[in-house]
């Protein structure tokens, strides 16, 4: 019970509005053989509307984590082998200077990178590799409106729908409200896969009505009609429309870009070093 009375202290001096700054001779929390868990360890931990309660079980939990791992890191400090620990201790350091050097050549890529793309980059990199671009699904452009049949007005909107000139657009846009959901942007690319999971009325069974171009569909359900226009389709294995693969070209050119922009920079450090001395190789 003392123990637990002391700990409540802890945390209510620790995740006070004013956290107290760690003194030449602050005492430890805990200890684990020779290793010290301190305050400015665990000061950072409790949510600071949590409850007294909360915080006292929370620190708890942290505590007594730390010092299982501790005895578990100190066990085989003592069991595993010599070679095995320094082989260990090569790992960490060569982590450690990988994560330092990641996250420098990131930075300093960042500064400098182009990542704009223009059309004609876009362009010359497909007409290039059109042997990769071959679908693995279909593609279509399609409209449509889930609406109820019922409605005064659903002749006028069926009309509308099929004719969708930019009067008709302007005007199933105003009248919108109406319909259960809709698209009306049928000038991108969309997977038939994505049709059928945003519309329920569409089956891998009857799919194939909506692989034909220049098709309209209605399908009923018991909310009501869709009605769909199929503008055109692409099949499986036809080659992918640039306008479709663009966002992944642009990534893969970023990329390549980066991979350049490493490698120039890794060069110039290195000879930067030399220059002013820094790095030399003795015969």
């Amino acid at each position: 019970m003392q123990s637990r009375a002391v700990l409540l202290v802890l945390v209510l001096v620790v995740y006070s509005c004013d956290y107290l700054k760690k003194s030449d001779d602050e005492a430890p929390v805990a200890r684990v053989n020779e290793t010290y868990l301190y305050q400015d360890d665990i000061k950072d931990l409790v949510p600071f509307n949590a409850s007294l309660a909360d915080s006292a079980l929370i620190v708890q939990n942290f505590i007594n984590k730390w010092a299982t791992q501790q005895l578990l890191v100190d066990g085989a400090a003592l069991n595993l082998g010599e070679q095995k620990q320094q082989a260990f201790n090569n790992l960490v350091d060569q982590y450690k200077k990988d994560l330092y050097t990641k996250a420098y050549l990131e930075e300093l890529v960042k500064r400098s990178i182009d990542t704009a793309l223009t059309l004609k980059e876009a362009e010359v990199y497909y007409e290039n590799n059109k042997e990769v671009f071959k679908l693995n699904e279909e593609l279509l452009k399609f409209r449509y409106i889930h609406v109820d049949e019922n409605i005064i007005n659903y002749k006028n909107v069926k009309e509308r729908f099929q004719r969708f000139d930019n009067e008709d657009r302007k005007i199933l846009d105003s009248i919108s409200i109406q319909f259960k959901s809709y698209s009306f942007n049928d000038s991108i690319w969309i997977k038939l896969s994505h049709v059928i999971k945003k519309i329920s009325v569409v089956t891998p069974e009857n799919k194939k009505q909506l692989l034909k171009k220049s098709n309209f569909i209605q399908l009923k359900d018991s909310l009501g009609v869709y009605l769909m226009q199929i503008n055109d389709v692409l099949f499986r294995n036809e080659t992918a429309p640039l306008e479709y693969v663009k966002p992944t070209i642009r990534q893969i050119v970023i990329n390549k870009r980066k991979l350049e922009l490493i490698k120039k920079i890794e060069k110039d450090i290195t000879k930067d070093a030399i220059k002013n001395k820094q790095f030399e190789i003795y015969n």
